[in-house]
């Protein structure tokens, strides 16, 4: 399987840290938020191979990869304006081939086990095209709302609404089968937003798996602060995943 990372953000919620630092690899217990994905995709056997997508600061995300004990595995592709979440996927079509992907934004925290996720796409009825983590918020108009079937399909998607129905959000970590590639390219342009573009045609083609461990958007200083006093990787990776 190979994985696309989204890591090209300017994370302007996160001054002053990000004026140095690009948001992907701002530090949560020491390790850059990069490097936990890395371990989850990599040390779990998950992938085979990455690529990540630069923008904000590149060299210095360059340089990190260049450290990395998996580095002849990862692919870096800058690009000199965002494409969108959809895009960089779109971007990355020859390179996906014709079987299913990952797709994660490296600027979020968890310690799901990833490779349920992927099981859980695998053994999916046959019409489902992607299979996402879901995680409960505190926060639900700051997020994309899901509406659940009782089986796990996905009904309902509402993307950062004034009054959601419900707090169970998208965690923005998906697996796709290779006919989303084809929905994108119909779209006849490059710079393509995944959850306001994509996710609601696909519905109800969806399934979300959700995770009851920590999951966190490090999108703010309090979010930081928070994944800094809270967040432990479980020593085995397992952790609770359900439908």
């Amino acid at each position: 399987m190979k994985a696309v990372l989204l890591a090209a953000g300017l994370g302007t919620r996160l001054r002053p840290i990000t004026q140095t630092v690009p948001k992907c690899l701002v530090p949560i217990r020491g390790r850059p938020l990069l490097d936990y994905w890395l371990e989850h995709l990599f040390g779990q056997g998950i992938v085979d191979e990455v690529r990540i997508n630069t923008h904000y600061l590149a060299d210095r995300v360059r340089a990190h990869v260049a450290q990395s004990p998996w580095r002849d595995r990862i692919e870096l592709v800058h690009e000199e304006t965002l494409l969108g979440t959809g895009g960089t996927v779109l971007a990355s079509r020859e390179w996906l081939g014709r079987s299913p992907f990952l797709v994660a934004h490296a600027d979020n925290l968890t310690d799901a086990h990833i490779g349920d996720l992927v099981a859980a796409h695998h053994a999916a009825d046959a019409d489902i095209l992607m299979t996402l983590l879901a995680f409960r918020t505190d926060r639900p108009q700051d997020c994309g709302i899901l509406e659940l079937e009782p089986n796990g399909r996905v009904r309902g998607f509402h993307e950062k609404v004034a009054d959601p129905p419900g707090n169970l959000a998208n965690g923005a970590v998906y697996v796709v089968s290779p006919e989303v590639l084809d929905h994108l390219g119909s779209l006849g342009r490059s710079v393509i937003d995944l959850s306001t573009e994509v996710i609601p045609f696909l519905v109800p083609r969806i399934q979300a798996r959700v995770h009851t461990g920590f999951f966190k958007d490090i999108g703010s200083p309090k979010a930081l602060a928070e994944a800094e006093a809270r967040f432990r990787l479980p020593p085995d990776g397992d952790v609770a995943l359900t439908l």
